[in-house]
Order: structure tokens, then C-alpha cells, then sequence
């Protein structure tokens, strides 16, 4: 089993230069998502902005994953691909992104309602977010890895949703996916022990219904087995004394949104 790559301060500088870049990105894609725009526009947005600004982008032929972007569509939970599918009202649109900057990666996602949605996707996209939230404040020096996971399922499960097992958050730095897992469930108290030096990615996937996913045969992407929908929110984080250092931001995407919603 490999070791955890605990980061000096500098290191953690640089992931957090990487996640600020898909902290960016996410930003762009969020100016331009909406009705009547393709996901393969979406893609190529993003592929163009990280090379733009020095990056490179960490998805696009990792294991052979051909675009730079996971865009995953309704019931799809993860590792969607961008297509020719056109955007329309009442999509929900997830969109997973990791860049390379200066050898470290940094890696975040957001979720996207397309114009009008339903009541109970508002709910479930609401507390996804709360759930990552409560997951982050957890990742602190002397916490374990299963107070994450905990604080993630249990807000999730109390509010009638499922929290997919079958793929999970991960260490992040010089690679894309380190040790330790990071869980969307767990038992308090339980895991690996949370250290100074550590960096992770915390990520919930949370379905509107039962927690079973199906993978499809394109090797990738993975769907909710119930055909509802679902919702997946990203930071990257270093463990913190006292308060966790999230390295990514949702600042960019939250202020483009404001901005259309107020026009």
C-alpha cells in the first residue's frame, strides 16, 4: 500500500496556485453554461483557458480519459463525457475539472442547474454543497478520515438522499489521486489520522434517490442505478490546525451566477 505524501508549505502554495486555476475555469465554464449550449463546447472553453494561463489540463488522457473536462449529465454521477448534447431547461450538469501547474495538481467540481429546476433538485444540489461543507470543517489536525465521511452521509442520509460508496474523494499533489481515500461515509473517529502536511480532495456525491450506481461500457462514466438524479461538489484541502485550508474556491462560479441571475 502506498504512503501518504505529506506536503512542505511550499508545496501546498503550488497546489493551491493549481486549484485556483480550476477554481478559475469553473468560473469561465459558468459564464457560458445554460440552454442551447453543447458539452464538447464546454470542453474545449476549458482545455483552452488552462493552456491560456500556463496550465495543463490533469484529465485529458489520464488512463486514457480523452477530454479535458468530466461533464456528467442528470443521473450521470461522475466521469461523463462531453458531447454534442445540447443543454436544455431542467438539466442538472455536474463538472468535475483538474489542472497541472508547476507539477501539482489541483482539482474541484461544481454542479450546474440549466435554467428552471425542480424543487427537490434545488434541495438535493443545496445540500450536496452543505454536505462538502460539513465534510471540509472536519479536516483538521487530530480529526480521522471517518469524521469526514460521517459528517458527509449523515447530513446527506438525514435530508432522504444516497451517498455513493463505490467512488470516493483522494490525496492530492504531484498526482492526481494519492492515499488516503477520503470516503463520502463513514464512522466517526475511525481512518487514517488528519496530519499537518496532508492534502485532499473532498468530494460528495449525492443522489436524489437510492445510493446504487451503474458504470457504463465506455469504461467511464457511472450513473445513478435508479435513474434519478444526481449532484457532486469538489475542494482541494489541506489539513489545517484549528480550521481546514481550502485551496480551491467556489468564489469565481458564485459571483458569474449572481451576476446572471441579477440581469
Amino acid at each position: 500500500m502506498s504512503k501518504i505524501n505529506y506536503k512542505s508549505v511550499e508545496e501546498i502554495e503550488l497546489i493551491r496556485e493549481s486549484s485556483l486555476l480550476v477554481s478559475k475555469t469553473l468560473g469561465e465554464i459558468a459564464k457560458v453554461i445554460g440552454p442551447g449550449v453543447r458539452t464538447i463546447e464546454l470542453d474545449k472553453l476549458a482545455e483552452t483557458f488552462i493552456r491560456d494561463n500556463g496550465g495543463i489540463p490533469a484529465f485529458l488522457n489520464y488512463h486514457g480519459f480523452p477530454f479535458s473536462l468530466c461533464i456528467s449529465l442528470n443521473d450521470q454521477v461522475v466521469h461523463g463525457f462531453p458531447g454534442k448534447h445540447v443543454l436544455t431547461d431542467g438539466d442538472l450538469v455536474s463538472v468535475d475539472c483538474g489542472v497541472i501547474l508547476n507539477k501539482y495538481f489541483g482539482d474541484s467540481a461544481y454542479t450546474f442547474a440549466i435554467g428552471e429546476v425542480s424543487e427537490q433538485t434545488k434541495k438535493l444540489m443545496r445540500v450536496t454543497q452543505e454536505c462538502l461543507d460539513l465534510g471540509v470543517a472536519k479536516a483538521v489536525v487530530g480529526m480521522r478520515i471517518g469524521d469526514i465521511g460521517y459528517a458527509v452521509q449523515e447530513h446527506a442520509e438525514k435530508n432522504g438522499f444516497g451517498v455513493v460508496k463505490e467512488l470516493v474523494g483522494h490525496g492530492v499533489g504531484l498526482q492526481l489521486h494519492e492515499k488516503p481515500e477520503v470516503p463520502n461515509y463513514g464512522k466517526r473517529g475511525a481512518g487514517t489520522k488528519l496530519e499537518e502536511g496532508m492534502v485532499i480532495a473532498i468530494e460528495p456525491m449525492i443522489n436524489a434517490g437510492r445510493a446504487g450506481v451503474k458504470f457504463w461500457d465506455d469504461g467511464w462514466t457511472v450513473s445513478t442505478a435508479d435513474k434519478k438524479v444526481s449532484a457532486h461538489y469538489e475542494h482541494t484541502v489541506a489539513i489545517g490546525k484549528g480550521k481546514p485550508d481550502i485551496l480551491s474556491t467556489f468564489e469565481y462560479v458564485d459571483n458569474v451566477l449572481k451576476e446572471k441571475n441579477n440581469n
